[in-house]
């Protein structure tokens, strides 16, 4: 019902809609194609698992003929070739089991891995997606932090320009420095055209890992964002962190599948034991005009037949496809074991990137932040120079873009400790 609701209201009010990086992730976790392709593939293996089971009951099933025949046939009352035109009904039913065959059952248990298996399918889906969503969030938020950088410097050397204009018509300044501010203006509006556009392609790819077509969302930090700590030092840091991958869950959930798939082939050496069970009855009625019939009713039980059935199959030779089948399934099993290795090499390759990431980002942002007063100050200090007459107009137009670089990076880099530790949180909640 929740669902039904956002879902609702994101088509009503789609300018509206501002959306963090948690809720991007909850909408994603349940509305993703290929999340919702994982959930699929688990309802058909329910079905996969009634289908498996179902070989283990009989199979009935019941009919009615009614044919004529013309010319020469047997007499069913004499047992005699005569020539007859007659009329011929039956009614039958019949059950057939398989009393025994071991592959109906190693089925069924292959059924309930492969469940087992698209269940963690499910959680990788959701965890790749959730990934890549993390990744795209924060590439937009770089982007757009420095376009809203470039605009304020672009805004303020407007108003700079007009200030000096005015200054230079009361010859306080000379007119040179009015050159030299149009100059660096014309360089940041082409950086500002590039930034917007990057800006714009982050955000198409932000839309695109969340599967929405529509451009009506705009994504936002939310405002309890906090630097979190890691123990990275912790023996078991990177052990839990693999173990709990969702990757790593789904390739030995295949291994055991594969296993059991030599199971399943290799039954094929063993016997079947199949019973069957049939009723059936007949009427016969003769079209000749002078020929006396006995009455349907009697016909009916005069005529009925019970047959019992039970047949024992064993296995001899199959043209070696059993021996090769068994093979198969013994190479795929090795397969799986070395889509072990390369889930785990890749997995631990990520795990100690973002680590790196992480402390790195982090380092970096304590030092951008110890040193971000500093840089206040030498801009207040400029700018008060810069108003005096102390200063011209293109050293002050340095310590502005200084300043306001500084402002950037700062955000840049909180926003990469805050991305590392989202990919980490990732990581941990995998299952």
């Amino acid at each position: 019902m929740k669902n039904f609701i956002f879902i609702f209201f994101f088509g009503l009010f789609p300018a509206q809609q501002s959306w963090n990086l948690q809720q991007c992730l909850d909408y994603a976790a349940a509305h993703h194609p290929l999340v919702k392709q994982a959930t699929v593939n688990i309802q058909k293996n329910d079905h996969q698992i009634a289908a498996s089971k179902g070989m283990l009951l009989p199979s009935v099933e019941a009919g009615v003929d009614h044919s004529y025949s013309f010319g020469s046939s047997i007499n069913q009352s004499s047992n005699q070739r005569e020539v007859l035109n007659t009329q011929y009904d039956q009614l039958k039913a019949q059950a057939n089991i398989e009393l025994f065959n071991w592959r109906n059952y190693v089925n069924i248990s292959l059924s309930k891995l492969n469940k087992e298996t698209s269940s963690y399918r499910l959680k990788k889906a959701q965890n790749d997606v959730k990934l890549n969503i993390v990744q795209n969030f924060f590439l937009y938020q770089n982007s757009k932090s420095w376009v809203d950088v470039l605009e304020t410097q672009i805004s303020g050397m407007q108003e700079q320009i007009k200030r000096t204009e005015k200054e230079v018509e009361i010859g306080s300044r000379s007119k040179s420095d009015i050159y030299d501010i149009k100059a660096n203006l014309g360089t940041l509006q082409e950086q500002w055209v590039t930034a917007r556009n990057q800006r714009d392609l982050a955000k198409i790819n932000l839309l695109n890992a969340l599967a929405v077509t529509q451009d009506s969302v705009d994504f936002v930090m939310s405002n309890e964002e906090v630097l979190a700590e890691e123990n990275f030092d912790h023996t078991d840091f990177t052990r839990k962190l693999l173990e709990n991958n969702p990757a790593y869950q789904t390739v030995l959930a295949e291994i055991k599948a594969q296993e059991k798939a030599v199971n399943l082939a290799a039954s094929a050496y063993l016997p079947t034991l199949n019973g069957s069970y049939s009723w059936s009855t007949f009427y016969n009625k003769s079209l000749n005009s002078n020929a006396s019939t006995v009455s349907f009713s009697d016909q009916f039980t005069q005529n009925k037949n019970q047959s019992v059935f039970f047949g024992l199959n064993i296995p001899v030779f199959n043209k070696l496809q059993v021996k090769n089948n068994v093979e198969i399934a013994r190479l795929n099993v090795i397969n799986s074991n070395y889509d072990k290795e390369l889930i785990v090499n890749n997995l631990t390759q990520t795990i100690n990137s973002i680590k790196t990431q992480f402390l790195n980002a982090r380092e970096k942002y304590t030092l951008l932040e110890s040193n971000f007063e500093n840089q206040k100050l030498s801009f207040q200090k400029s700018e008060e120079k810069y108003k005096e007459g102390l200063m011209d107009a293109y050293t002050f137009f340095i310590v502005r873009n200084n300043w306001l670089q500084a402002n950037y990076n700062l955000i840049s880099s909180k926003n990469d400790v805050i991305q590392q530790t989202e990919l980490l949180k990732v990581l941990k909640n995998g299952l």
